[in-house]
């Protein structure tokens, strides 16, 4: 990744503003088939022609188009310079009715995930969803969010390359050493698999051990954190116990990019 210039830190700030499941991996339900069509072809005059590739932008974060999984809402895709910005700290205020959540996005850790994240946000992607899933495993205690349709299958219409986290400590609760400690207050992707991060993200708001299979972008704040606990503590939403829709409903009504 090319190194920040001066004054690329702020570039795309401004006023314009993936299911849990299996072995408690974080992950999104992608659809192969549509309108009863497998994906790249597509029938004219009763003769299946090859649909036109997916766009996919020129720059290091390679951010690609879905159709097989078209944006839940109309958005384009990110900003995709030769010098990405891979340096600072970007703050975000989102705004739910369980309270606020103060995030930070750290352009280094992962600048490809901070870059599609602001642009959504400018683009009022996350505005008036819903935070669809929480977790309360032993193992795993996450709230994920980021899917306007609510489902846990929805997203943004394109995909791009995982930034997975080194140096992670092992989770004391596996003894292969396979899973890693996602610690409290960690931000982080849901994806479908290698290279499939979207528009859903995960709020930690207890330890959890996970393989370090998720990007890592930032992390929430103390006012955030405190959030997190009150929704946490009011549990999944019946008949589910440890995995579902919280029983708190998270609104999000406003996510703001602040500079």
């Amino acid at each position: 990744m090319s190194r920040l210039r001066a004054g690329w830190g702020t570039v795309f700030c401004g006023p314009v503003i993936h299911l849990l499941g299996g072995d408690h991996v974080l992950t999104l339900v992608r659809l192969a088939v549509v309108g009863g069509l497998v994906s790249g072809a597509v029938l004219v005059g009763g003769t299946a022609m090859a649909a036109a590739p997916p766009r996919t932008t020129h720059g290091p974060c390679a951010y690609t188009q879905t159709p097989d999984d078209p944006a839940v809402r109309p958005v384009g895709l990110p900003p995709d310079p030769r010098r990405t910005p891979d340096r600072g700290m970007v703050r975000v205020d989102v705004r739910t009715d369980q309270g606020p959540i103060t995030l930070t996005l750290d352009r280094a850790k992962a600048p490809c995930t901070v870059q599609s994240f602001i642009h959504l946000a400018q683009h009022g992607f996350y505005n008036r969803t819903i935070c669809h899933r929480l977790t309360t495993y032993p193992t795993l205690k996450v709230l994920q969010c980021g899917d306007p349709s609510g489902t846990g299958e929805g997203g943004p219409g394109y995909s791009y390359k995982d930034e997975l986290p080194v140096g992670l400590p092992p989770a004391p609760t596996d003894p292969t050493g396979e899973r890693k400690v996602y610690a409290r207050g960690v931000l982080a992707m849901a994806n479908a698999g290698p290279n499939t991060n979207g528009s859903q993200f995960f709020l930690v708001y207890a330890d959890s051990a996970l393989r370090p299979n998720y990007s890592i972008f930032g992390s929430v704040g103390p006012t955030g954190l405190s959030t997190l606990d009150k929704v946490a503590a009011g549990g999944v939403a019946p008949p589910d116990t440890t995995d579902g829709k919280p029983a708190l409903p998270v609104d999000i009504d406003k996510v703001r990019v602040r500079c």
